[in-house]
């Protein structure tokens, strides 16, 4: 579950990021995937939201900062 967690994290940190600049300079990762509509682009922003989705769901029970008791 742990290696699942990592994943899911590092996978919703480059959807921000990719958020980050597309906000902030209007620059998309997904340029130097083929675009937006390419096949590579569209899994990966795929495996983002569903790694935003499992990282809601398992937040509370991996989050030492949540764990309070």
């Amino acid at each position: 579950m742990k290696k699942l967690h990592i994943i899911t994290y590092l996978l919703v940190t480059i959807g921000g990021l990719n958020w980050l600049l597309q906000g902030a300079l209007g620059w998309d990762i997904s340029r130097f995937l083929g675009g937006p509509t390419a096949l590579v682009s569209r899994i990966i922003y795929i495996l983002v939201g569903v790694s935003a989705i499992l990282e809601l769901v398992a937040h509370k029970k991996a989050c030492k900062s949540c764990d309070v008791k």
